[in-house]
């Protein structure tokens, strides 16, 4: 009886096994997972924020944030009986914020106001980094930090009654949710950056060369490339293909089309113009 029991607990055994290995899918023998330490794609809404603020035991230097020295400021604007007052910090010795980022923040001394433009006036003008705070009397309306001109981390946006109508995560000018991948396992090789704000691309997309020269670069709107996407040579500023896509994000029926296009040597060797 017991040999018995045995021999059937040894085929049970066996039987699980086979059924299991025919459940298993075939393996790839051409597959490749790579045998890098660390990814090579980086998902900024779960990256660790290295530069993040927070209070530290030591007592932090005056007016620095991120290693950097900046001053106080503040400008005020009045609409009929609303004073709005925002309060910011910025550079002491101008630095030139990220290239790629689509919005950088800076004082116009001039204007008296905050400008949100790539096109900056070092003249007249200085670079946002710090805290930043924007007042209605006492309601808060927005709050946030800036990183050399680029918002950074967690930004709020409340009405004038006290309530949230936004809440958002940066990494130095680009939504958290953005994602950026290296051509190396250091990070130094900048590879692609995909923009994206609300589970859809949004904003300036760029494509690199392993030597940091722009290979491709174009504009996302809710998640449809628009605009002109140019295309270049793995040569400073040799241009190699200019593409044309819809203006409206929403059309459906345009097609892309390429406006120009030219050799490794810089001719011109289609235009558009000259067929339509």
């Amino acid at each position: 009886m017991t040999k018995r029991l045995i021999v059937i607990a040894v085929f049970l055994i066996c039987s699980s096994f086979l059924s299991l290995s025919q459940e298993l899918p075939e393996q790839d023998p051409f597959a490749y997972e790579g045998d890098y330490d660390s990814p090579l794609t980086i998902d900024l809404e779960k990256e660790e924020d290295e530069n993040k603020v927070t209070p530290k035991k030591k007592k932090q230097k005056k007016n620095v944030y991120y290693g950097m020295k900046t001053k106080k400021g503040y400008t005020k604007t009045v609409k009929g009986d609303n004073v709005i007052i925002e309060f910011f910090s910025y550079l002491k010795v101008y630095q030139a914020p990220d290239p790629y980022v689509r919005d950088i923040y800076w004082y116009n001394f001039k204007k008296k106001t905050i400008t949100r433009s790539r096109k900056i006036d070092q003249k007249n003008g200085v670079i946002l980094h710090g805290p930043y705070k924007k007042l209605l009397g006492e309601q808060v309306l927005e709050e946030g930090i800036f990183y050399v001109g680029t918002k950074h981390g967690r930004w709020t946006t409340h009405n004038k009654n006290d309530v949230l109508v936004d809440k958002e995560k940066y990494y130095k000018g680009w939504p958290k949710q953005s994602k950026l991948a290296f051509h190396d396992r250091e990070r130094t090789k900048l590879k692609e950056v995909i923009p994206i704000e609300h589970g859809e691309k949004e904003g300036y997309y760029y494509y690199f060369h392993e030597n940091g020269l722009i290979a491709a670069m174009g504009e996302y709107k809710f998640d449809a490339k628009v605009g002109i996407w140019n295309e270049f040579y793995n040569k400073r500023r040799r241009r190699k293909r200019q593409v044309k896509y819809r203006e409206d994000p929403f059309d459906k029926e345009s097609r892309p089309y390429i406006l120009k296009e030219w050799n490794e040597n810089g001719k011109l060797i289609y235009d558009r113009k000259k067929y339509f």
